[in-house]
């Protein structure tokens, strides 16, 4: 479950227990709440903002900007720049990592505001 306003993941077991949660800073285009399902993984890509990034999870699409989850190699996860229209929605490393184990392809990513 992603939460926009709260700015945090949490990682939901098939239970509905949450097993891990964490802090991100959310891109500059968020996709409205809803159900979506994982759609694509990527190991390291650069990022639209330029960083190098791990750990790619895309699940969502919104104003013509595919939305998911990364982790900047140098565990940075700075605001992004207002001006500038990014999908990658930023987490610490390790949250990265518990992220890429649990969020295979079709994994349901709920948002909420």
């Amino acid at each position: 479950m992603y939460g926009l306003a709260d700015r945090r993941v949490w990682l939901v077991n098939g239970a509905g227990k949450a097993t891990r949660t964490f802090a991100v800073m959310p891109s500059t285009v968020s996709p409205p709440p809803g159900a979506y399902a994982v759609t694509s993984r990527s190991g390291t890509v650069r990022g639209s903002d330029g960083a190098q990034i791990e750990h790619v999870v895309r699940f969502a699409t919104a104003q013509d900007v595919a939305i998911g989850f990364s982790a900047a190699v140098d565990g940075s996860m700075p605001e992004p720049d207002p001006t500038r229209k990014t999908g990658g929605v930023r987490m610490k490393r390790a949250d990265g990592n518990a992220l890429w184990s649990f969020a295979v392809i079709g994994t349901k990513v709920v948002v909420v505001s």
